[in-house]
């Protein structure tokens, strides 16, 4: 494949989108830098993917308190547990499927959407296809007799696009990283890309349940991926929860709109989310540095 212009390149100039790019950049550098990084990463990164996980799932409607995550071993109980286990059991994987998600980004989705639902449901892991029934691969009435919670606050976006247009717009979305992959220089930032998978999963919802899970999840490896965040130690996740649900879904109708201030609204929301998760991170490692930790 010849490389040639990128397609997001144009999102990198909307209104108030290098400035993020740049500030975010700036951050996580810094917290790069921190020494406490040179010698418990590790660390780090555990306690950004708990932290991650358990506001992946308060976006969802299951806000647990840190501690109450951190000290359980039982998720099966009932929605807001199986919730809060399928955020764990994705923040645990994602780091493993990077090397899968540079070359075959649709099998990491659905490995997934695997994770996510567990045992409940058989045919989980599967986007749907042309010519299938546009009704969730995992109903809406069996997620509740399971105890699977449907999506949270994205279950009040307007209806997803019927399934053949998911497919092309996956199949769009996998061959646009493809390209990305190829490509050696070059190409928007990856925040941007980040926030654009994001954005997209959340605005086609192609699973019955738990897209928006593994839509941060995704966002995650793309930072990751994308030399971001290598060590994966940004949880976005926490700054989005922090901002609140309502303003979670303010800005991803900004980008099921598709204009160009719509856009910069949700790129802008996804830069903040990530910032306030870096500040998370930041306070990490200087409690690690006092030793409280």
């Amino acid at each position: 494949m010849t490389t040639g212009t990128d397609p997001l390149a144009p999102l990198t100039q909307l209104s108030g989108v290098p400035e993020a790019v740049a500030e975010v950049r700036k951050n996580v550098d810094r917290l790069y830098g921190h020494r406490v990084m040179r010698r418990r990463a590790g660390e780090v990164t555990s306690e950004s993917a708990l932290r991650g996980a358990r506001a992946s799932a308060a976006l969802e409607g299951a806000d647990w308190p840190l501690e109450e995550v951190r000290r359980r071993t039982d998720f099966g109980a009932d929605p807001e547990a199986r919730t809060i286990g399928a955020a764990l059991r994705l923040s645990a994987e994602a780091g493993q499927l990077l090397s899968v998600w540079r070359t075959s980004p649709l099998q990491v989705l659905a490995r997934l959407h695997l994770l996510a639902v567990g045992d409940a449901d058989p045919s989980a892991g599967r986007p749907r296809h042309p010519g299938e029934s546009t009704a969730p691969l995992f109903p809406r009435e069996l997620a509740a007799t399971e105890g699977a919670a449907p999506d949270g606050p994205v279950g009040e976006l307007p209806p997803p696009p019927p399934a053949d247009e998911v497919a092309a717009r996956l199949d769009q979305l996998a061959g646009l990283l493809a390209a990305r992959a190829e490509r050696p220089t070059g190409g928007a930032p990856a925040l941007v890309v980040a926030a654009v998978v994001h954005g997209e999963l959340l605005a086609l919802r192609p699973f019955g349940t738990y897209n928006g899970l593994v839509a941060r999840a995704a966002q995650r490896i793309v930072l990751t991926a994308e030399g971001l965040d290598p060590k994966a130690i940004c949880p976005a996740e926490v700054g989005l929860a922090e901002l609140g649900t309502a303003a979670y879904r303010q800005a991803l109708l900004g980008y099921l709109e598709g204009t160009p201030e719509g856009m910069a609204r949700w790129l802008r929301h996804c830069a903040t989310g990530l910032g306030l998760g870096v500040r998370e991170s930041t306070a990490v490692c200087e409690a690690m540095q006092r030793g409280m930790v």
